[in-house]
């Protein structure tokens, strides 16, 4: 999300609305990187001259404000309580209206809700509608590159504070704004933007405690304390919100949801799924996760302010955090040891199989040959039960006919393959020669073209 007002404000009559072209290129990021050149880096002897000091101003004056005044000014009650109502007001001028109305378009607004969140997303200073959205479409359009301008890559301060504090090293990637560029509401914010950040950031918050005979309070807490929270709130989501939590949808990019992030920020904090899903109104879709502005986008829905508020299917939802949950048991399941793949075992006759059977405990179970030697004295039912199936075919006794053995069981037996025996595999069904742990194993793209085993042929091959 953006911040602060850039360093040239944009005219606020704009000549030419039209949208975007991009060259046709392969790769868009590659050929802007390319072709363009850098700002050098920045270093201690260039330092100043590369400061955005306007941001600066921006940035360092309530905290000094806050921090002094708060040591001289005592905070009450009602000056407290109004601070914190005046916060959530001026932060869903943005959460609300800067970024799921402007930005994303994720609902349409009429007038009246226009107009209320373009004046209180000028009272928390963070520049004018049109430059906001701007650097968020950037933002979502080249996460996690060099034209992203709020890169997170570049490390947690940098996202936070410090793209504001120094210029640039290059300029934002492309984003069309020409339908900011004709809307009514954010044409005359623009215009008016200087004033409106004078009286909603200072005054009104200074002249309403001024009622009960706090103007100082208000002008300390209700003005600076809370432009403070405010804007480090806002600037959470580009840092905070790519630093904690998880990636329960997509972990291509940075962004990550976690409650922390979302308390911190209005609810913006579930941003793994807005960046999947940046259309939806909502940040949160459980009922109990904090998105006090998914919340207030629904209210003025049923009052009537607000209409089409837009929603990505379920279906599409579920297929991400689908998709995500397998890479997860993918990753667990590759640090798991399997049994041979039946292609790597030898193939084996029943003569031979009868032959090797008099230096070594050998069972055949489904059409597998199995070393028992290390499990003899440790079987549940008793040595003698294994014993007497060596050299004979053991699948019926295994499978109900002695006992109805356990999936744990299966699972350990395919860890003691040592063969196949010819013809036998052909003659078992799934659940007989596949072991349970490995029904529902996730495969490669590339196992999907392999068969289950290979074409056998009479062999003599030796167990290894």
């Amino acid at each position: 999300m953006s911040s602060v007002y850039p360093r040239k404000a944009t005219p606020p009559l704009i000549k030419d609305t039209s949208p975007i072209v991009l060259p046709e290129v392969e790769n868009y990021v590659s050929h802007v990187l390319k072709t363009t050149k850098p700002l050098p880096p920045v270093t201690y002897n260039n330092l100043l001259s590369e400061l955005n000091w306007i941001a600066v101003f921006v940035l360092t004056l309530p905290p000094a404000v806050s921090f002094i005044g708060a040591y001289y000014t005592k905070l009450r009650w009602e000056t407290a309580l109004f601070a914190v109502s005046y916060y959530f007001y001026t932060g869903l001028g943005i959460t609300a209206g800067y970024h799921r109305l402007w930005a994303h378009r994720s609902y349409n607004a009429g007038k009246f809700l226009q107009y209320f969140l373009a004046i209180a997303g000028a009272g928390a200073l963070q520049g004018p509608i049109k430059w906001w959205a701007r650097g968020h479409r950037a933002h979502h359009r080249y996460t996690d590159t060099e034209l992203d301008p709020y890169n997170a890559q570049e490390g947690f301060w940098y996202s936070h504070v410090g793209w504001m504090l120094l210029k640039p090293r290059r300029k934002p990637g492309s984003a069309d704004v020409s339908d900011l560029s004709k809307d009514e509401v954010v044409r005359w914010q623009q215009k008016h933007y200087p004033l409106l950040v004078l009286v909603m950031a200072v005054a009104v918050p200074t002249l309403i405690p001024w009622l009960w005979g706090d103007a100082r309070g208000g002008y300390v807490y209700a003005a600076f304390v809370r432009l403070c929270f405010v804007q480090h709130s806002t600037f959470c989501v580009n840092s905070l919100a790519h630093w904690l939590g998880q990636s329960p949808f997509d972990d291509k990019h940075t962004p990550r949801d976690h409650v922390v992030t979302a308390l911190c920020t209005l609810g913006e904090g579930y941003h793994n799924f807005h960046h999947q899903f940046p259309m939806d109104y909502r940040n949160a879709i459980r009922w109990y996760q904090y998105d006090p502005t998914k919340w207030f986008i629904w209210c003025t829905k049923q009052l009537g302010f607000a209409s089409h508020l837009k929603t990505f299917p379920d279906n599409e939802v579920r297929k991400g955090q689908l998709t995500m949950q397998l890479k997860r048991l993918r990753e667990t399941q590759e640090s798991l040891v399997w049994p041979s793949d039946n292609n790597d075992l030898p193939v084996i006759s029943w003569d031979s199989y009868i032959e090797q059977c008099a230096t070594r405990p050998l069972v055949v179970i489904s059409g597998f040959i199995h070393d028992v030697a290390s499990f003899i004295e440790e079987h549940p039912g008793g040595a003698h039960w294994i014993v007497k199936y060596i050299g004979k075919d053991a699948t019926t006794a295994f499978f109900g006919g002695v006992y109805d053995h356990s999936n744990a069981a299966h699972n350990l037996l395919a860890m003691k393959r040592v063969g196949v025996l010819h013809g036998g595999i052909r003659l078992a069904v799934d659940d007989k020669f596949v072991s349970p742990a490995q029904r529902l194993k996730i495969a490669k793209y590339a196992e999907l073209s392999s068969s289950a085993y290979s074409d056998l042929e009479d062999g003599e091959g030796l167990l290894g």
